[in-house]
């Protein structure tokens, strides 16, 4: 286990370092707001019902949690927000993380995690949580692949509707991640080393000549359930595609996880990796 606080500090010096950003804790209202400007940037959502408002940001700081932005030349270009999970979990729930689209590939969200794991370490925090749209392979790969968490629950359904521009129209399920801090796995991963393949996979879930999902058998202890390269295309494209999609995910991934499969990595395929466990 890892627990040298030097090191942990070093991955996140090093990966804000190859993104060119500042990544640091804020608490004052002006910075605050600068947060709430991004992530309508980002989102472009109702003004009634945005992901987070001023004054409970405000709180959030206020109160400890953490909250914390990168800047590239002092412009502000990512921003994540964390509580506190129940008192004895050791735990803390990232809400939400936002990036500007110029900041996507260049690092930005990864030296931002990496930051907050090297927090929470240094806050008694062992376990950080938090969900994303399981047909969203970016997002899967980034955060099965490169930080290297882990999932055990599928949630359907679970925000209800959200009229922003990048859930409006679609059902909101998703996936709940652990991301163990100390665990071993979730450093070789952050090493660049994740795990993209797994013994004698069988594909439950694939993708047909169409594009449309094409379910597979259900074997073995080791399964792969693969997903569209980008489900935002396919839902401007072809949107009865998208919600066949969504629907097949919800049955299978969601069905393999209640049964208490263990989502361990993305392949290179863009499928999720599962571990049935050895009665499989």
């Amino acid at each position: 286990m890892i627990d040298a606080a030097t090191e942990v500090h070093e991955v996140a010096g090093r990966a804000a370092e190859r993104a060119g950003v500042t990544v640091r804790t804020l608490h004052e209202l002006p910075d605050l707001d600068q947060i709430i400007a991004l992530y309508d940037e980002v989102w472009r959502p109702d003004p009634a019902n945005r992901p987070l408002n001023l004054e409970l940001l405000k709180v959030f700081s206020h109160l400890g949690s953490y909250v914390a932005a990168a800047y590239r030349d002092e412009r502000m270009v990512g921003a994540t927000v964390a509580f506190f999970g129940p008192p004895d979990t050791r735990s803390l729930h990232s809400h939400i993380t936002g990036v500007l689209p110029d900041g996507q590939a260049r690092g930005v969200g990864f030296a931002l995690k990496t930051h907050q794991r090297a927090w929470a370490l240094d806050n008694g925090v062992r376990t950080v949580g938090w969900t994303f749209d399981p047909l969203v392979s970016r997002n899967a790969h980034f955060n099965l692949g490169k930080l290297g968490a882990r999932c055990r629950v599928y949630l359907e359904s679970f925000y209800g509707d959200m009229p922003d521009e990048l859930n409006a129209g679609d059902e909101t399920d998703r996936l709940l991640l652990d991301w163990e801090l100390a665990d071993p796995a979730v450093a070789r991963a952050l090493d660049g080393h994740p795990v993209e393949r797994v013994p004698d996979a069988t594909v439950a879930l694939d993708i047909g000549a169409d594009q449309r999902p094409v379910p597979g058998e259900i074997e073995g202890r080791h399964v792969e359930v693969r997903i569209p390269d980008d489900i935002y295309a396919v839902r401007k494209a072809r949107p009865e595609t998208a919600l066949r999609w969504r629907l097949a995910v919800r049955d299978v991934l969601g069905g393999l996880l209640a049964e208490g499969a263990v989502i361990v990595g993305f392949s290179r395929d863009g499928g999720y990796l599962l571990d049935r466990g050895e009665d499989a």
